[in-house]
């Protein structure tokens, strides 16, 4: 495993430290807007407003198009971005789950970082619109992944270029989430894994923590809510919520894991990379210094996130270039 720490790993001895990105967005007045005690509609209406604030314009890609795709209960939408010089069709293809604590997040909010993925990248990409909790709780999110994916695995994207023999799974946060347990239940189909500080356990969301780690955009608080509204009762022990739980991750295709050092995921990223090494599955993992969870989305006011998404594009790049896995007979 190859892992790198933050320039300023020394922070992790200042436990009484705030996070310097915290004030700024206080005072910037987008606190107000990801309040953790608002309403789901009021924190998915947060978030879209703020998309234009915080995200700079996406480098085109020569093909956007909006589908549907299968979903575990109908069709779902998702979004195919063709880049300008992608690998002649059929070529591989990264399946994308977007973030926002399996409750909020969509096509629309994840739009201007998917095309500067696949831009970068050269890589097709499909953004899946699975469904969201309280409306639609686990497992709901989990069947919509598996659906689309297999969907894609029987070449339900072949007329937009994709290989289904040479397919990728990737998301950030939650979506993350729903990365990783694709990656270990489908890990003869995967050839890469692309997890963005991704959401591995709910089991122990409530525990100490620098103060440097409670971000504006994912706190303790917030990750209780997202335990209620998307669980709402089921076994957050259940590998297919918790990834870190799973006991066997032998065979599982590569991973590129990004970190961001102010972020509450920060350990638990750090312990699914270990044992995905321990279980001898190439992994690397980078950890980007004074950046809070969610800053792949801030486009705008954090020039860290370009550097960010293109290190990212740049391993998925690599990544797709494996030789496709074996099909079974």
């Amino acid at each position: 495993m190859l892992a790198e720490r933050p320039a300023s790993h020394d922070l992790y001895a200042m436990s009484d430290q705030t996070n310097p990105f915290d004030q700024w967005f206080k005072t910037s007045g987008l606190a107000d807007l990801f309040d953790a005690a608002k309403t789901t509609p009021g924190l998915r209406d947060a978030v879209a407003k703020a998309r234009d604030l915080v995200e700079s314009p996406a480098i085109p890609v020569e093909q956007r198009i909006d589908i549907e795709i299968a979903g575990g209960d109908g069709p779902i939408p998702a979004r195919i971005y063709v880049p300008y010089g992608a690998d002649p069709a059929p070529g591989p293809g990264l399946i994308f789950y977007h973030g926002g604590g399996f409750t909020i997040g969509s096509l629309d909010t994840y739009d201007p970082l998917c095309q500067r993925l696949a831009a970068v990248s050269g890589v097709r990409i499909c953004s899946v619109g699975y469904r969201l909790a309280p409306e639609h709780p686990y497992p709901a999110a989990v069947d919509d992944a598996f659906a689309s994916f297999d969907a894609a695995l029987s070449g339900a994207l072949d007329g937009h270029g994709f290989d289904s023999a040479r397919l990728a799974v990737g998301g950030d946060s939650a979506g993350g989430n729903l990365a990783a347990t694709l990656a270990r239940e489908r890990r003869d189909s995967v050839i890469f894994q692309l997890l963005l500080y991704p959401v591995l356990q709910l089991v122990q969301v409530k525990k100490d923590r620098p103060r440097w780690q409670e971000g504006p955009m994912l706190s303790t608080a917030t990750l209780e809510e997202i335990k209620k509204r998307y669980l709402k009762g089921a076994d957050p022990t259940d590998v297919r919520v918790s990834p870190l739980m799973a006991s066997d991750l032998t065979g599982l295709p590569p991973a590129w894991m990004l970190a961001a050092e102010f972020d509450p995921l920060l350990e638990e990223g750090e312990a699914y990379a270990s044992k995905l090494a321990a279980y001898g599955v190439p992994v690397e993992r980078k950890v980007y210094a004074t950046a809070p969870h969610g800053f792949l989305n801030l486009s705008r006011i954090m020039p860290q996130c370009i550097t960010a998404l293109e290190d990212a594009a740049k391993a998925l790049a690599k990544g797709v270039t494996r030789p496709a896995p074996s099909m079974p007979a």
